[in-house]
């Protein structure tokens, strides 16, 4: 596929301008809460759009409508609207106390509530989280959409997307990235919908798309399904979905650097009434993706996207959903290189390295890392094409399990169990991963490392865990956590409650709308799920 002068005009034009008012509006950015924190000034509308640019990327895009076109079909919407639900949630309990607390990263919370070795690791954890999973897998998926509607090179795609990314982002910080983030989402959205609209109109309209996917409009799958089976909705998928809209640094962030709790709180809320909406928009294209091109899908399934943009849209508003996806993989990635550059500078270097450093030390290193990071990501995104990820979307959510479990648990002890001891956290964080790992263990590893049929538990053990869909992989990775922090808190409990230290300048008012907004919105959903069950 080519784009004509319009498309080319069209393309450069927008990101042009988001780029160039994003830098214009982040100038003045001189102290590490500028930088990091956009001086914590940012109003609800913007943390709102900011929060679903960021979310949004072509990991969804690509991923999403993937894995709608592949076994899961509709039901992928979970991720959604649970999510809806989730930052309720948040908005209602978590946002204060993180907030009220004043810290500029999520790790940093741990260190108030437990000690200084449980927000190192929590750091560390994160740091190769966001390097080697979720910013490589932006970037690849970013990627491969240029690849497949252009014939750019998959290398080629990953750098450019990369250098435009870093360009503002390492400029202006979290206030050039959420300005930007309002003007990629919009386009997002209007992109999106502009797909669904065309894919309708090939389909033959919306009455044909509801016949032809009757099967794959399910939110409730089989208990055996290898992806999302209906157990992980009670309780698999929850513990993803709180880690990363409560304490995923580059999410909370936006939160963290609200004006007031009640700017913080309607902008989440702003963000879960688009959750609501997003599974017609990310989830749909899927299925006509499939009901047109099944057979061009058989074992990529991640081209769905692709594809309809490539056969349905037209010159001249091609280069509008061009813009739109670049944007939404620049807006992803710049949020994620901000994160990681703020938990690098605020909790290893300015910490551990140089506990002295200036408030000009602290930009200059958050912007080195900042371009550090983007390089380390495009030297790993070209590897992910490999199909034993099983796909990005797959890949993404599989290997932050690793990590996942262990930070829920801690900061939900960290809120509730006012007595549990440092050691609780540490044991939960350290835990994680071995058990994670061990929970996939399959008898084609073990046949592999050649012990299979040498320890007949083991075998029965491997070929449990084969069968386990992740998600489940993951609940049970959390009950193991929360049990031995149990088992910590009771041999050594702290000898007096914690009381954290509470930052007094937050205007920490809040207002009955936002209990109301919240109360429609859980309600909204689970209509949602009661009409496709």
């Amino acid at each position: 596929m080519t784009l004509d002068l319009s498309d080319i005009l069209v393309f450069v034009g927008f990101i042009g301008v988001v780029v160039a008012f994003s830098m214009f509006k982040s100038r003045a950015e001189k102290t590490g809460e500028d930088y990091f924190l956009a001086g914590r000034q940012l109003a609800w509308p913007l943390i709102g759009f900011s929060l679903i640019a960021a979310n949004i990327s072509t990991e969804q895009f690509v991923g999403m409508n993937g894995q709608a076109a592949g076994d899961v079909g509709f039901a992928v919407a979970s991720y959604d609207w649970l999510a809806a639900i989730t930052l309720v949630l948040v908005a209602w309990f978590f946002l204060p106390m993180l907030l009220r607390s004043g810290v500029y990263t999520v790790p940093e919370f741990l260190e108030y509530r437990y000690n200084a070795a449980a927000r190192a690791i929590m750091s560390f954890y994160m740091m190769v989280i966001y390097v080697a999973v979720t910013i490589s897998a932006v970037l690849y998926s970013g990627g491969l959409t240029l690849n497949t509607l252009f014939g750019m090179n998959l290398k080629a795609g990953v750098w450019l997307i990369g250098f435009v990314a870093v360009l503002y982002t390492a400029w202006g910080g979290l206030k050039a990235v959420a300005w930007a983030d309002l003007f990629l989402c919009s386009a997002l959205m209007i992109g999106g919908f502009t797909v669904v609209v065309l894919g309708f109109n090939e389909v033959g309209g919306v009455d044909s798309f509801f016949q032809a996917n009757a099967d794959k409009l399910h939110m409730v799958l089989p208990a055996d399904h290898s992806s999302l089976p209906w157990t992980a909705l009670i309780f698999g998928l929850w513990i993803p979905n709180f880690y990363y809209w409560g304490f995923n640094q580059y999410i909370v962030q936006r939160a963290l650097a609200a004006k007031s709790l009640k700017h913080g709180q309607m902008g989440v809320l702003f963000a879960a009434v688009m959750q609501v909406i997003l599974p017609f928009i990310i989830v749909v294209p899927g299925l006509i993706a499939w009901q047109l091109y099944s057979d061009q899908l058989e074992g990529n399934s991640d081209q769905a996207f692709p594809l309809l943009i490539k056969n349905l849209v037209p010159p001249g508003i091609r280069g509008f959903i061009f813009a739109a996806i670049a944007g939404a993989v620049i807006s992803s990635l710049a949020s994620m290189l901000n994160s990681a550059s703020t938990i690098f500078t605020m909790d290893l270097y300015k910490r551990h390295m140089n506990k002295g450093a200036s408030q000009k030390t602290i930009v200059t290193v958050g912007r080195a890392m900042t371009v550090v990071f983007v390089v380390i990501g495009c030297l790993i995104a070209p590897r992910l094409g490999d199909p034993r990820f099983k796909g990005i979307f797959h890949y993404i959510q599989d290997f932050q399990g690793y990590v996942t479990p262990g930070v829920l648990a801690c900061f939900i002890f960290g809120f509730f169990i006012k007595r549990a001891p440092a050691s609780a956290a540490i044991t939960g964080l350290l835990i994680n991963a071995p058990v994670y790992g061990l929970l996939h263990l399959d008898p084609d590893f073990i046949a592999n490392i050649g012990i299979a049929g040498k320890f007949s538990w083991l075998d029965k053990f491997a070929a449990m865990s084969g069968e386990m869909a992740f998600l489940n992989k993951m609940a049970v990775t959390f009950i193991i956590i929360v049990i031995a922090m149990v088992a910590a808190t009771l041999i050594k409990p702290l000898k007096e409650p914690k009381k954290m230290a509470m930052r007094q300048k937050v205007d920490m008012e809040t207002s009955n709308v936002v209990v109301w907004i919240g109360i429609i919105i859980i309600v909204v959903t689970v209509a949602l799920y009661i009409k496709f069950w």
